[in-house]
C-alpha cells in the first residue's frame, strides 16, 4: 500500500510539473483592469511634467505631485490587504555634474516610491517590478515645458501599480516588490539608488522586470502588431571584476559553455515559457542584448550590481512620440501624449509581469553548486545541493544553437541523477527546482565539472 502511495504521489507530482494546472495563474491575467490602466495612465500624464528636476512642492504639478500620489495608491492597495503592503521612500542626494552635456545640473534627491509584499517562507527573497516615473521632452533638461509620458513610462508605472492590486490578493512564499524609479532620463539614478539599497540590505533578488513602454502597437515603420513584445537581457553579469574570479568564470566557459547563459539569460527564458505556458497568444520576443543598440534601462543598475535584470517592452516603437515636443509638423502629431496609448496591450504586458511574478514567487529557491559530468560517456550526470521546500527537480537541456530549454524530464526529490542516452557534448543543460504546486524556479546552469 505505501508503495502504491508512493507511486500515485509521484505521478501527481510529475503531472503537475507538466501542465497547467494552477489556476489562480489564469484568475490573474483575468483580474488585470484596462480601465483602471487608462485611468493610472491619465493621471500620471495629467501631472503636466514629470522631470527629475521638476517642481516637488505642488499639489498637481511636477515629480513631487507624482510620487506622492503614487504612494498614496500605493497605501490605498495595501489597506485593502490589510496593510499587506510596506510603502516607502527610498532616496538619494545626487549632486550637480560640471561634465559637458550633464543632466543633473544641480543637487537633487531622487526619490523612488517602493511597495514590499512580503513573502510567507522567504521574506528576503525578492522578485520585483519597476516602472519609471520621470519624463522628458526633446531638451533632456527642460524641465518646465509639458512632458506628459504617456507611454514612457506612465504605462510601465501604471503596470506596477496594478499589478500590485492584483498580487495583493494573493499569498506568495516570496516576497514581491513593486517600484517606480526615478531619475531614469538623467542616468538611471533611481535604479542605482535601490541596486545599492539592496546591496546594503542584503536583499536576495530573485530578479527585476524592468518595464518601461508597454502601451505602443503602432511602429514608426508602420507595422501594427499588439501581440508581440520584447525581452532584452544580457548574456552575463558584468559584476564579475575580481580578476581571478574573472579569469575562472573565462577558462569555464571556453571549454564548457555558458556564454549566454547567466542569471538574466535565463530570468529572460523563465518569462519567455510563462508567457507561452498560460498567455500562448502572446509572442514574446528574447533580445540577446542588455537593450536596445546602444541605450540602456534601468535593470541595467541591478546587472552592474550582481542581480538578474531584464525589461520588457513593445516590440514595435514609434519615435515621433518618444522624447519629444509637443508640436505638430508636416501632418505628424509629436508627442508622448496620452491618445498613444494602447490599453489593451498595456494591459496583456502587464498581465506578463503579474503571472511571471506570480510564478517566481510561488517556487521555491534553485539549485544550488550543480555539477556535471559525463565527458566521453553516452549519459550526463548531475549533482545539487537539496532546496528546502522542493518537492523535487527538472532537468532541462537544449541544443547548443537554441535560444530556449526545449526539453526537459522531472527527476523526483532527489540531488543527483543520470541522464541515459545524451551525449554531453551536443547539449547545454540546466536544473530547476520544482514546488508543490508546480511552479519552477529559475534552471540553473552548471557551475561546476563532476569528475569521471
Amino acid at each position: 500500500m505505501k508503495h502504491l502511495i508512493n507511486t500515485i504521489v509521484i505521478s501527481l507530482v510529475t503531472f503537475i510539473s507538466y501542465s497547467q494546472t494552477d489556476t489562480k495563474i489564469y484568475d490573474i491575467i483575468d483580474a488585470v483592469s484596462e480601465e483602471r490602466l487608462k485611468k493610472d495612465v491619465k493621471t500620471l500624464a495629467d501631472f503636466g511634467t514629470r522631470h527629475s528636476l521638476s517642481d516637488t512642492i505642488s499639489d498637481t504639478r511636477g515629480i513631487g505631485a507624482a510620487r506622492r500620489w503614487i504612494k498614496s495608491e500605493f497605501d490605498n492597495i495595501s489597506k485593502d490587504c490589510n496593510n499587506c503592503l510596506e510603502v516607502f521612500y527610498q532616496k538619494d542626494l545626487v549632486e550637480k555634474s560640471n561634465e559637458p552635456f550633464a543632466r543633473i545640473f544641480r543637487d537633487v534627491w531622487v526619490v523612488n516610491v517602493v511597495a514590499i509584499q512580503r513573502g510567507t517562507k522567504y521574506p528576503n527573497r525578492f522578485i520585483i517590478m519597476s516602472g519609471d516615473i520621470d519624463s522628458r521632452i526633446s531638451d533632456p533638461n527642460n524641465f518646465t515645458d509639458d512632458s506628459p509620458g504617456a507611454n514612457d513610462n506612465a504605462t510601465g508605472m501604471a503596470g506596477a501599480l496594478e499589478a500590485a492590486r492584483v498580487l495583493s490578493k494573493y499569498e506568495f512564499e516570496s516576497s514581491i516588490i513593486y517600484v517606480g524609479l526615478s531619475g531614469e532620463e538623467q542616468g538611471l539614478y533611481g535604479g542605482k539608488g535601490l541596486a545599492n539599497y539592496a546591496k546594503e540590505n542584503n536583499w536576495d533578488i530573485i530578479g527585476v522586470l524592468n518595464n518601461d513602454m508597454i502601451g505602443n502597437i503602432e511602429g514608426v515603420d508602420g507595422v501594427i502588431d499588439n501581440r508581440t513584445f520584447r525581452i532584452f537581457s544580457e548574456p552575463i553579469t558584468t559584476a564579475e571584476t575580481d580578476p581571478k574570479k574573472l579569469a575562472r568564470q573565462a577558462r569555464l566557459r571556453r571549454f564548457y559553455g555558458g556564454e549566454v547563459d547567466g542569471i538574466s539569460r535565463q530570468l529572460a527564458r523563465y518569462v519567455h515559457k510563462t508567457t507561452k505556458t498560460y498567455m500562448p497568444e502572446m509572442n514574446p520576443m528574447m533580445v540577446y542584448r542588455l537593450d536596445r543598440f546602444g541605450r540602456g534601462g534601468h535593470h541595467r543598475p541591478f546587472n552592474d550590481a550582481g542581480f538578474a535584470g531584464i525589461r520588457i517592452m513593445e516590440a514595435h516603437e514609434n519615435y515621433t512620440q518618444q522624447h519629444q515636443d509637443i508640436r505638430t509638423e508636416n501632418g505628424i502629431n509629436y508627442g508622448d501624449t496620452f491618445e498613444h496609448v494602447n490599453f489593451p496591450y498595456a494591459k496583456k504586458l502587464t498581465a506578463v509581469n503579474a503571472i511571471n511574478m506570480a510564478s517566481l514567487a510561488s517556487a521555491p529557491p534553485p539549485p544550488k553548486n550543480l555539477a556535471i559530468g559525463g565527458i566521453v560517456e553516452p549519459s550526463v550526470k548531475f549533482k545539487w545541493d537539496k532546496v528546502d521546500s522542493a518537492i523535487g527537480y527538472k532537468i532541462y537541456w537544449r541544443d547548443t544553437t537554441s535560444p530556449t530549454w526545449d526539453n526537459s524530464r522531472y527527476v523526483g526529490d532527489v540531488t543527483e541523477f543520470t541522464l541515459d542516452g545524451i551525449v554531453i557534448d551536443n547539449f547545454f543543460f540546466g536544473v530547476a527546482s520544482v514546488g508543490k504546486d508546480g511552479h519552477e524556479s529559475l534552471v540553473v546552469f552548471p557551475n561546476s565539472i563532476l569528475r569521471n
